[in-house]
């Protein structure tokens, strides 16, 4: 299975706000807006790789990336 990180902005604000700035990273299937948590994402927020997940500086959820690590080889 597919995984993805997509961004949490901070304080609610929207993806195409100027000045939205992320809070964390959630992992969800590829191309699905709904975090393995369970929390529902806007469909149009940054996504990167998730070969990001444990990077330095990259902050994702706990929740999403235990799930995460029980869904990889």
């Amino acid at each position: 299975m597919e995984h993805e990180l997509r961004a949490e902005y901070i304080d609610g604000r929207a993806a195409a706000d100027p000045i939205a700035e992320i809070k964390t990273w959630h992992v969800v299937r590829e191309d699905a807006s709904t975090a393995m948590c369970g929390r529902e994402l806007e469909p149009a927020a940054q996504v990167r790789s998730a070969d990001d997940w444990a990077t330095p500086g990259v902050p994702v959820c706990h929740s999403c990336g235990a799930l995460y690590l029980r869904e990889q080889p």
